[in-house]
């Protein structure tokens, strides 16, 4: 029976390197997948390619392919990755440049257009799900509207002949979904298949975190080998069953409890997992051990594809302030809540407006808040911050200030003050009939 073996060489844009090039030499797969684009990330790529239309795919894509592009070619190996995020073209060119400056002739780069669908969107009529605000009232503080595309135009791709396809905005899972659509040849409305393609999209999409980096938790739930990580790789028969692994001798671990926390990971109904390719089902899904780091998958059905496609809609909302500062030893804690209550004060006198504001003792209250910081003893250290978001940097950098002054204007024996202020990206998400959104391919050759 014809296997189709893919491996996760990414799970998010800062990701490790080093696991993705030991797939693709000892990993004896076909595919090598690089999921690389949080709904953030794209809204700061199109920030970046306003300042350089050369710019706005991810930053760390050439050091990526120049890694993994030798072993890739030298093993057959093809590579998919929404890398290209706000501009694919660019990024396709980049792999370009990169294969041959190594001597990788003759390989075949297509790039995948269409998601940014911003031009497509009636301002007066398109208004954002959570909070009800329209694309009119936010103006030009709109940034990027992208469709969450599906398998489809990666598909066409693959037959075209694509070594490496870079795309935009594309549903993680649909990443996985097309080189299995490709390689059986199911059929577009199959949605059985399709739901048992996106499970296994799932299972590998953040890659690590099925392999025990996001499920270590020492003296529970304990994983061995955590520097040096393995990311999975799933074994695909055509009847869509899935065998879950990894490089044999590299790190963490692979079994039903991994799998079922992934399988679980940021799913709202495990019976309506809803992509532009199909409504997964994963409620009859199964894991069985097969062995050491061997975990078989099985029974995820699909439903009929949602008739509009999701737009993530990224806007600038204001800018964060941030300054923090340390105390120790006896009575930290207590000197810590002065240094918030003068900062506290001090913004009131000198008329700071700041749409919020927040002061924490990290260590103490900082996460739980006042539920959690009673009935303890106090910690030998703690580090005092404020954070507030305003209209503008000048009003959000004055917080860190006001931080920083503590040195000789707050209580004993402050230290390590640390002061910041960035723009703050806000998304939001609408829909967009699906006939609306085209996806097109440039083809590029090294």
């Amino acid at each position: 029976m014809k296997r189709v073996r893919l491996g996760a060489g990414a799970g998010y844009a800062g990701d490790r390197i080093e696991p993705a090039v030991e797939i693709a030499a000892h990993g004896d797969v076909q595919y090598l997948m690089f999921e690389c684009l949080a709904e953030r990330t794209i809204a700061l790529a199109q920030q970046a390619r306003r300042h350089d239309p050369a710019q706005g795919y991810d930053p760390l894509l050439d050091a990526r392919m120049r890694a993994v592009l030798p072993v890739a070619r030298a093993n057959g190996v093809r590579i998919l990755s929404n890398m290209g995020a706000a501009n694919p073209v660019a990024a396709a060119e980049a792999v370009v440049r990169i294969a041959r400056d190594l001597g990788l002739r003759g390989l075949k780069v297509v790039a995948v257009e269409g998601d940014d669908v911003l031009h497509l969107l009636d301002p007066s009529r398109t208004r954002l799900e959570e909070t009800g605000v329209s694309l009119q009232d936010l103006g030009t503080r709109v940034i990027s509207a992208n469709a969450y595309l599906g398998a489809e135009p990666m598909i066409e791709a693959l037959a075209a002949g694509a070594d490496v396809v870079i795309t935009g905005r594309v549903a993680d899972p649909s990443l996985f979904v097309a080189p299995l659509v490709h390689e059986f040849g199911w059929a577009p409305d199959d949605w059985t298949h399709l739901g048992r393609a996106t499970a296994v999209g799932h299972l590998l999409e953040c890659a690590g975190q099925i392999t025990g980096g996001y499920f270590a938790d020492p003296g529970r739930r304990d994983v061995p080998g955590l520097e040096r990580l393995g990311f999975p790789i799933a074994e695909v028969a055509g009847d869509g069953t899935a065998l879950i692994t990894k490089v044999a001798g590299s790190g963490g671990r692979i079994d039903p409890a991994t799998c079922t926390e992934q399988l679980l990971y940021e799913v709202f109904d495990p019976a309506r997992y809803v992509t532009p390719d199909v409504v997964a089902d994963f409620s009859g899904v199964t894991f069985t051990q097969d062995g050491p780091d061997r975990v078989l998958v099985a029974g995820a059905a699909g439903w009929p594809r949602p008739a509009a496609l999701k737009v993530s809609v990224g806007y600038a909302d204001g800018h964060f302030g941030e300054g923090q500062i340390s105390y120790a030893g006896p009575g930290a804690v207590a000197r810590g809540r002065l240094a918030l209550d003068i900062v506290a004060g001090r913004l009131r006198l000198t008329g700071l407006e700041a749409d919020e504001l927040r002061f924490d003792l990290i260590g103490v209250d900082a996460l739980h808040g006042a539920a959690a910081a009673g009935g303890r003893a106090d910690p030998a250290e703690v580090r005092a911050r404020v954070i507030g978001r305003t209209a503008t940097a000048a009003a959000a950098k004055r917080i860190g200030d006001e931080v920083e002054t503590l040195y000789t204007n707050g209580p004993a024996g402050g230290g390590g003050v640390m002061k910041s202020c960035r723009e703050i990206i806000g998304v939001g998400s609408t829909y967009l009939p699906r006939s609306c959104v085209r996806a097109t391919l440039r083809h590029f050759e090294a």
